[in-house]
């Protein structure tokens, strides 16, 4: 989808969702992959599992790899932002020519947290998922370790002005 690539990363609550609506109010390409790539699969060989529940959805949360390669190799923008997480990164990272890790405290997580409705992962009433969560926010085990970090618990307009200044700056 274009011409650069970036991966916006980051633990459940640390704002890929809202950084990427700006990024699209501001004009940009993205593509919310926990929408429009992500499905439960098995975590070493992809395949589509069913009846996944519980917080055992992180650990199946998946990208379809050949959409994202397809994504990617099309150049039909100048920029294109990928926004969600996915347990599966490692085998598509090394498309992207930068990745974005959004952080947060761990108060400001637990504020993002508590103004979820009981429908949203993580939401009111959730407490598996909510530990969950908070292990991963603790260990950062599911992240991209070579990722840029980028304060997300800033106002949002911040947030998105720094991560188009070190785009701009990568080119």
């Amino acid at each position: 989808m274009g011409v650069r690539n970036y991966l916006l990363e980051g633990v459940s609550g640390t704002g890929k969702t809202s950084v990427g609506r700006e990024l699209e109010r501001r004009g940009y390409q993205v593509v919310h992959g926990d929408r429009e790539l992500a499905y439960q699969g098995d975590p070493f060989s992809g395949e589509r599992r069913e009846g996944v529940t519980g917080v055992a959805v992180h650990e199946h949360h998946l990208w379809c790899v050949e959409k994202v390669r397809a994504l990617v190799v099309d150049h039909s923008h100048s920029v294109t932002f990928f926004c969600g997480g996915s347990r599966n990164f490692p085998e598509f990272i090394d498309l992207f020519d930068g990745v974005f890790v959004l952080t947060v405290d761990r108060s400001t997580l637990m504020r993002r947290l508590d103004q979820r409705d009981e429908t949203e992962w993580g939401g009111r009433g959730r407490w598996e998922e909510r530990e969950l969560i908070e292990r991963l926010h603790r260990t950062e085990v599911d992240l991209p370790a070579a990722g840029v970090r980028i304060d997300a618990s800033l106002a949002l307009s911040r947030v998105v002005d720094e991560i188009l200044l070190a785009t701009s700056s990568s080119c």
